[in-house]
Order: structure tokens, then C-alpha cells, then sequence
């Protein structure tokens, strides 16, 4: 399995298999035509001209691709990979703090001297934050 398949196959955490695969090809070739896409993606097996153009206006629906208003129109992501995925980790954490810290907290009996130490300055820092907002 390589790199592309680890990440596309991470992305089906967000996506379905086909959404995942058109989002990585456009992360790495923004700006593609429908063609261009499926071109790519046939390079694992044969897909559907019609299959390719409705996934795709699917994610312009769900605002995670532009669509240009040339005939025919190009595709390009909304987010880099990267802005994409920082954006669902903090909605998720946002959703799932409590769980996550106490997990955290459980799996630091494993983690070295010195990220503990980073995590409690991040921690101080924090505090320190709050209490200046509070003060202001």
C-alpha cells in the first residue's frame, strides 16, 4: 500500500471510497476538468463519465469543491488536504473534548519525560491566556 492509498483511505473517515479518491487527485491537480478526474481514477478501474460529474457536483454542493463557470467547467478544492483536515480534527475535538483529554491522560503512562513537559507548559500557557481574557 502506498502513501496515496494510506491517505485516501484515511479520508474515507470523511468522505465515501470514490469522494476520497476525487479529493485527493484534486488536492494534487486543483483546477481538473470532469475528464481529467476520471482519466485518473480509471487508471484502477472503469468508471462512469456521468458517476465522476455527480460525485463531484455532490462535494460543490457540500462546499468542499468550486466549480468554475467556463464550459467545460474545471473542479478545484475549496481547502489544501492540509486546512481540510485541521478543520474536521478541531470540529471533532470541539465534539469529543472531554473523551479525548481523558484518553489523553490514560496514555501518558507511555509518552517520554520530555512531551510531558511540553504539554504542561501548553497547558500553562493556556491558563495564563484565559486569565487575561478574564482580567481584560
Amino acid at each position: 500500500m502506498g502513501t496515496s492509498d494510506i491517505q485516501t483511505k484515511g479520508l474515507e473517515r470523511f468522505f465515501g471510497p470514490l469522494e476520497a479518491r476525487i479529493m485527493t487527485i484534486l488536492w494534487s491537480q486543483p483546477d481538473s476538468f470532469i475528464k481529467d478526474v476520471q482519466h485518473k481514477l480509471e487508471q484502477d478501474k472503469p468508471l462512469n463519465f456521468n458517476t465522476v460529474m455527480t460525485v463531484m457536483n455532490r462535494l460543490v454542493d457540500k462546499g468542499l469543491l468550486v466549480k468554475s463557470s467556463g464550459k467545460p467547467s474545471k473542479y478545484a478544492p475549496v481547502h489544501t488536504q492540509e486546512q481540510f483536515l485541521s478543520i474536521q480534527s478541531r470540529e471533532l475535538l470541539e465534539d469529543l473534548g472531554p473523551l479525548v483529554v481523558n484518553y489523553m491522560f490514560d496514555a501518558m503512562e507511555e509518552v517520554d519525560e520530555e512531551l510531558l513537559d511540553k504539554l504542561e507548559q501548553k497547558i500553562k500557557s493556556l491558563k495564563e491566556g484565559r486569565r487575561h481574557e478574564l482580567e481584560s
